[in-house]
């Protein structure tokens, strides 16, 4: 059985938000929104990150099939260059709301800020998603479904090597970066390379 809440408020509709790839030099950032029955439980539960590939991926059908409503809004590279990764997070979270076919009461955000979405009560919870069910939930579909995508992203970029580092900025992915130069799915308002290193481009 799970350790993490049922709920923050009794009675409540609540729908857990959280997102994926917020970190990332590379990709879209992708949230998700879950309302979970009451009575949602699995022994695997928690966040995202303390789970392994194979956890998360054997929990996402589960999710997705017993959970009220879900969905995952995805918010492109170029708008993250447009808008900055924080206004991003928030925007892809409520397009995730915006997919969900019952309106909640109360939003629980993982994280201390959000934008206030229509007049739907929200709670920032600093690591919610080791607290809450419905936030681990939305935290496993959000990363699932970007790891999807930026696996589908290596098969055309190879050379990034995706499929291992996701888009994070791991010694190899730089190394790639600074080999040969960004992509169209770089973010490139983000620091791609140390500052003493030069892209190929400049």
């Amino acid at each position: 059985m799970s350790e993490l809440k049922k709920y923050h408020r009794k009675g409540a509709i609540e729908a857990g938000c959280d997102e994926a790839g917020r970190g990332c030099l590379a990709g879209p950032v992708v949230a998700a929104a879950v309302i979970l029955p009451p009575r949602f439980d699995h022994p695997l539960l928690n966040d995202s990150k303390k789970l392994s590939e194979k956890q998360r991926q054997l929990l996402r059908p589960i999710i997705e099939e017993k959970a009220i409503a879900w969905a995952v809004g995805i918010v492109s590279v170029q708008e993250i260059d447009e808008i900055n990764i924080l206004n991003a997070s928030f925007l892809a979270m409520h397009r995730a709301v915006d997919g969900l076919i019952e309106r909640p009461d109360l939003l629980l955000i993982d994280g201390n800020r959000f934008k206030v979405y229509h007049d739907v009560e929200h709670a920032c919870i600093i690591k919610g998603d080791a607290i809450y069910r419905s936030i681990a939930a939305a935290s496993i579909l959000a990363k699932t479904h970007r790891d999807d995508l930026m696996d589908g992203l290596h098969d055309t970029f190879p050379v990034y090597r995706w499929k291992s580092n996701k888009g994070y900025p791991t010694t190899d992915h730089r190394n790639a970066i600074s080999a040969h130069g960004p992509c169209e799915h770089h973010r490139l308002t983000f620091a791609l390379l140390p500052r003493q290193v030069r892209l190929p481009f400049e």
